[in-house]
């Protein structure tokens, strides 16, 4: 009776040792990926599980008012005097801006291009001239480009608890580090 279990332990032994070059190769490449992808975390905690494309937001949203939803998409622009608000893409040229729930938290001015999962609640604003001329100025554009701007604008709006930035790391006790603290120690 020993015997007989002893060979299907050889077996599922042998079989289990086979790996393959190729599941090797998967294996080490996901493990290199994860560790070169660096992740940053602003507001609530969040995860990326379940986190739609930005492009699909107006189909998701639909004849909703709103809509909680987790987005994953790429940074366009950042607020450059404190890093308040964000811009991301969605659909055909559209530009979603992106504000932080109750100024509680904000992201690093350096993430243009990143890409990022937020999670919040998107709806459709009009945005009024006087704001988008705040923004502007916020943007840094000329004063010339900022007195183009004379109507009011309406486009999807996202208020984030949590934003994941990756790529990007803020080490503790670095300049980056202290900015942040005392941004959103302000508000």
């Amino acid at each position: 009776m020993k015997k007989l279990l002893f060979v299907p332990a050889i077996v599922l032994a042998f079989a289990a040792c086979q790996n393959t070059p190729e599941k090797a190769e998967t294996v080490q490449e996901e493990f290199v990926e994860t560790v070169e992808s660096k992740l940053a975390f602003f507001g609530s905690e969040i995860t990326e599980a379940d986190a739609i494309e930005v492009a699909a937001i107006e189909e998701r949203l639909g004849d909703e008012d709103s809509l909680n939803v987790k987005l994953r998409g790429r940074i366009e622009k950042v607020c450059q005097v404190k890093g308040c608000w964000m811009t991301m893409a969605y659909g055909e040229g559209g530009s979603m801006r992106v504000s932080f729930r109750d100024y509680g938290f904000f992201v690093p001015k350096d993430v243009d291009g990143k890409e990022a999962v937020i999670e919040g609640t998107v709806y459709m604003e009009t945005t009024s001239v006087d704001d988008l001329r705040h923004f502007a100025e916020d943007e840094g554009l000329s004063e010339e480009e900022i007195a183009a701007i004379t109507e009011p604008e309406t486009s999807l709006t996202f208020v984030a608890d949590g934003v994941i930035i990756r790529d990007y790391t803020v080490e503790p006790g670095s300049a980056k580090a202290e900015e942040q603290n005392l941004e959103e120690a302000a508000h």
